[in-house]
């Protein structure tokens, strides 16, 4: 019953029941996003360039306020003259809404990458770290983002790792039966395009992994969130709403 009743939520805010596109098709929406049905599943994905967009992290204001919601960050965002044109769920965080593992936005790092054995998705490693520069991104295993010595401007991590040099995680069962809607992103081989996608249905991590591997085709791809997972792009007509957020990963004008 839920299922069907999240099926019927889905189709009202696309307004893409019925649109016809076959298996593996997609159709463009919008400038940066698209909808793609892949296995039957429905998926929304979401593409900036780096050196072409503003692509940001957030998580608190000046004065340590998480955000919380997309329309409080919206609001602040207006107040500064600038324009929030995208938003997802960037993380896993713990009740407090702090983030679970490393995350750096423009008031500093919050936490130090996390390496240690653990319940829980965000442990099921490989996990990683989703980054970004002036001019590049990449998604990269939590271990060698360490080792690599990286200072990028923003990151977040998460896990566990979807894609990892073009193949599956191989924790993923392909029988699984953890039906879930998830988020998550991937980055171009050259560092230039970062892909956010979010499942439209509730779906395995199997199956949100190979969309990345088969679709969106990045050699790297990263968990982002579950089941609570949300999506504001005013472009497709998006704004969903639900439980406070921590980490955000937005794209601003």
């Amino acid at each position: 019953m839920r299922l069907a009743i999240l099926a019927f939520v889905v189709c009202f805010a696309l307004a893409a029941c019925g649109n016809g596109v076959g298996s593996d098709e997609s159709v463009e929406t919008a400038k940066n996003c698209r909808t793609v049905d892949h296995r039957g599943d429905a998926y929304t994905i979401c593409s900036f360039a780096v050196d072409q967009h503003d692509i940001r992290l957030f998580h608190s204001d000046a004065e340590g306020e998480p955000y919380l919601q997309f329309n409080m960050l919206e609001r602040e965002l207006d107040e500064q003259g600038e324009l929030l044109v995208f938003a997802m769920n960037g993380g896993m965080y713990h009740e407090d809404r702090r983030p679970v593992g490393y995350y750096r936005d423009q008031y500093g790092d919050r936490a130090s990458v996390n390496t240690n054995d653990g319940p829980g998705n965000f442990h099921l490693k490989p996990n990683g770290v989703f980054w970004l520069t002036e001019r590049r991104a990449g998604v990269t295993e939590s271990q060698a983002y360490l080792d690599q010595g990286f200072d990028p401007l923003y990151a977040t991590q998460s896990g566990p790792m979807l894609v990892i040099d073009g193949a599956l995680h191989p924790g993923l069962n392909p029988d699984g039966t953890s039906h879930r809607r998830r988020n998550g992103v991937g980055v171009s081989t050259d560092g230039r395009t970062v892909h956010f996608a979010i499942s439209d249905s509730a779906v395995t991590f199997y199956e949100f992994a190979t969309l990345f591997q088969d679709v969106v085709e990045v050699p790297n791809a990263l968990f982002l969130d579950g089941q609570i997972s949300r999506i504001y792009a005013p472009q497709i007509n998006r704004n969903e709403v639900g439980s406070d957020l921590g980490p955000i990963v937005g794209v601003v004008e």
